[in-house]
């Protein structure tokens, strides 16, 4: 409904003078950009294997007059440092990586590929989290910064990130000298494309932008037996059930119900035939937080609640269920007054209707969080672009198929108003934070 109501308020509100660089932007995506994107979203790569994406990163960011270009920076991250003259510096990032998962949008250009992870194990890769739109605005920013270089003062810092899927990538490039090889920003500026969000708008919170994630792995050891004489062993597919039930307690009756938090699992895999009992059950788990005290209060739970069942099944001391956190990143909070500021510059930029108060949908989460740490001392402003066209909500809302969620097989949004909104929004950003002194 609120589509609507945005739709309607955009007909009958006054058009807003663009900038005088969006005319360029716009012809950069007809001549360049979308076969770029189409390019991307048909050649998706997996995390920290984006060795394809990289290089074509890389050798764009080259053509752009006056970059110095550094390949391989944590992996196969790439970063990109224009300078002119003094003045503060702004990091520009953009994640590259896909997903494991089989597309299947209908697009014409959907992805065949196929890859083995960091893990070993092969699976399709597919553009799922819209990171092809995002790698792609980077070069149409670059090349708009690099053509105003009369209006700005100072530094940018264009960063290609692998690895945001697994939240590693942003910690990969610090660890390599992101920030001690290459200029320290004052300021990083990120986006993500929304398919929540109508096409070509935006937003951004003021305080938290998106929840912590930790990966959490659990193995639970079991005694193997026959199908039929359960007596005789652990069942470790039992206790996995118990366990997934008994997970969600943490989140109904230990959670503050005010302090948001989530735990899914999203895997669990035990055993190869009908009539045999394994020895063994694996849980993939997310945890998402909006506050690092739940955060903490949840892993910690987890442990406790793993442990106790297999207490409860009599496992002995040395069999009782292994918890690890392999991968995991905090929230992101923007700024708030740089969030203030630029909020105002993108109303100045798109127009007041185009900017929408900043709700969240979710828990997702984002690695970006790394790169603006406190102890950085970097400030931080992360926006979303929207990506669906009305006619689709519309669609919806009348019994048509519902807008794909990101990381769905069935997930697209619409790149033309992702990118050229997205590479005018950030080129407004860039130039507010870069402008002269008068």
């Amino acid at each position: 409904m609120r589509y609507l109501l945005l739709a309607t308020a955009l007909i009958a509100s006054p058009a807003l003078a663009e900038p005088d660089y969006a005319p360029a932007v716009k012809a950069d995506y007809d001549a360049s950009l979308a076969a770029m994107w189409d390019d991307f979203h048909r050649n998706p790569e997996l995390s920290f294997k984006e060795t394809r994406t990289a290089a074509k990163m890389a050798a764009a960011l080259k053509t752009v007059a006056g970059m110095r270009v550094t390949e391989k920076v944590g992996g196969t991250g790439v970063v990109g440092v224009l300078s002119n003259g003094a003045g503060p510096t702004v990091l520009v990032r953009a994640d590259m990586d896909g997903l494991p998962v089989e597309e299947k949008s209908g697009l014409a250009n959907a992805s065949k590929v196929r890859q083995t992870g960091i893990d070993g194990v092969e699976a399709p890769v597919m553009h799922a989290c819209g990171h092809d739109t995002h790698i792609t605005s980077l070069i149409g920013t670059a090349r708009r910064l690099a053509a105003l270089k009369s209006r700005w003062r100072g530094t940018i810092v264009f960063i290609v990130q692998p690895a945001e899927e697994r939240v590693g990538g942003a910690a990969a490039m610090l660890k390599d000298g992101l920030y001690t090889r290459f200029p320290k920003p004052d300021y990083a500026l990120a986006f993500h494309s929304n398919s929540e969000g109508l096409a070509g708008t935006v937003s951004a919170s003021e305080g938290i932008q998106y929840s912590s994630s930790d990966s959490v792995d659990i193995t639970i050891p079991g005694v193997g037996a026959h199908g039929a004489s359960p007596h005789t062993g652990k069942d470790p597919v039992y206790m996995g059930a118990q366990l997934v039930i008994a997970l969600q307690g943490l989140i109904s009756r230990e959670r503050q119900p005010l302090a948001p938090g989530v735990i899914t699992v999203g895997s669990f895999h035990s055993g190869f035939k009908h009539n045999i009992i394994s020895d063994e059950a694996r849980l993939q788990v997310t945890v998402r937080a909006n506050d690092e005290e739940t955060r903490a209060k949840l892993i910690a739970g987890i442990k406790r609640v793993a442990r106790g069942v297999g207490e409860m099944n009599g496992m002995a001391a040395d069999r009782m269920p292994v918890v690890t956190v392999i991968e995991g990143t905090p929230t992101t909070i923007n700024d708030t007054p740089l969030a203030r500021r630029l909020n105002a510059v993108m109303a100045q930029t798109l127009g007041a209707d185009r900017v929408l108060p900043f709700k969240q949908e979710g828990m997702g989460a984002e690695d970006f969080a790394a790169l603006v740490a406190a102890d950085t001392g970097v400030k931080s402003y992360y926006f979303d672009v929207g990506g669906t066209p009305q006619a689709v909500f519309d669609a919806a809302a009348t019994g048509g198929p519902p807008v794909p969620s990101h990381h769905s097989p069935l997930f697209k949004i619409a790149p033309e108003p992702v990118i050229v909104t997205a590479t005018i929004a950030m080129t407004a950003a860039v130039l507010d934070l870069l402008k002269p002194a008068a």
